[in-house]
């Protein structure tokens, strides 16, 4: 049976290109288009909600894309693949939009219009077959129509010396509404430094880090070239370039060939930390497609450190920590909500060295 499929933009010639990539695929069906946020809700009504994956521009009239992405999770979430634009103000709005429910995006390669979306064409139907099978229910989306507001507890400053300790996290699709959760939940005190490698092009990494920041009570922003692991620092991977940590613990970005067609590279930050932290590692591999992380988690759990991975009720896309897991790596399944409690539980066993 053909993946069922709804594809929203305001633009004419967007609706026409976007439908002729989908609809050359045999097992892709594009069963109807719309306009607008307000004409989607109404395709949908008429096909029932019958729809496997909604594609859905963010910048509409009548009813925008962040808008409808309220609607739809209300009223019967389905998977939602955003098409961004890789401008700021773009960006803000996508990393909006995956925490209100959205549940992946594609940067257009050129702008709102892209006359050249084929340059991403193989990325649009991988995608798109990807999130067909995913269930989007509506606890999934509870917390996430809200807007972040500064925590009254927080913020520390990114506290002196260089961390003895170091948490680093892997997560492709539904990783940012994961990490979110998973910062809300980490004390601003944590005795660790945080390396973030989210599968995101560039542009967006920043907005991602911003919107961490703001939910959290550790201090989180995009890695620079030469910035030290302090605790009470987070740092994520900007969009195309690897992140490896020299013996000073300080930040190397480089944009090396991608490995397994990815940059950043979960494994390349991995790997680079095992010579540099040995055991006091705690690696940690969230929803995504793919195997990226499981060479890393593996010389992390080989260098005496402790491996976390999501599990597969919590997970968007269950095939990054299912790697992990079938490999034997994984010292620990948990749901989203308890693994912020196990990371401060292992640093602080780490610390104590027992």
């Amino acid at each position: 049976m053909a993946i069922k499929v709804l594809v929203v933009d305001d633009s004419a010639f967007m609706r026409k290109l976007i439908s002729e990539i989908l609809n050359e695929q045999p097992d892709i069906e594009v069963v109807g288009t719309a306009r607008n946020g307000l004409d989607a809700i109404n395709k949908l009504e008429r096909l029932s909600w019958d729809v496997d994956v909604v594609t859905l521009d963010l910048e509409m009239p009548v009813l925008d894309g962040l808008s409808t992405i309220e609607q739809i999770m209300t009223l019967n979430p389905l998977p939602i693949l955003v098409l961004a634009s890789m401008t700021e103000r773009s960006s803000e709005s996508t990393i909006k939009a995956l925490s209100y429910g959205a549940l992946d995006f594609i940067a257009k390669p050129s702008g709102n219009i892209s006359l050249d979306l084929r340059k991403v064409d193989e990325e649009l139907v991988a995608k798109v077959r990807s999130l067909a099978g995913v269930v989007v229910n509506k606890p999934l989306v509870r917390d996430y129509q809200r807007e972040p507001k500064q925590n009254p507890k927080r913020k520390a400053a990114a506290r002196g010396d260089t961390s003895e300790n170091i948490v680093v996290i892997g997560s492709s699709t539904g990783g940012p509404k994961a990490l979110e959760e998973l910062f809300l939940r980490l004390p601003a005190d944590l005795n660790a430094g945080i390396l973030v490698v989210q599968h995101m092009p560039k542009n967006f990494t920043k907005s991602l880090a911003s919107r961490l920041n703001n939910l959290s009570q550790i201090e989180v922003r995009e890695a620079q070239e030469g910035d030290i692991i302090k605790n009470g620092l987070a740092l994520v991977a900007p969009g195309d370039f690897h992140l490896e940590v020299d013996q000073e613990k300080r930040i190397l970005l480089n944009q090396n060939p991608p490995v397994k067609y990815l940059r950043p590279a979960i494994d390349v930050t991995m790997l680079s930390l095992v010579n540099v932290f040995q055991e006091r590692i705690i690696g940690v591999i969230l929803t995504g497609m793919g195997n990226d992380g499981s060479a890393g988690m593996a010389a992390i759990k080989a260098s005496g450190g402790y491996t976390i991975v999501q599990d597969r009720s919590t997970s968007t896309i269950f095939s990054m920590p299912k790697a992990v897991y079938e490999q034997g790596n994984a010292d620990y399944v948990l749901p989203i909500e308890q693994i912020a409690d196990s990371i401060v539980k292992l640093v602080k066993r780490i610390s104590e060295g027992s």
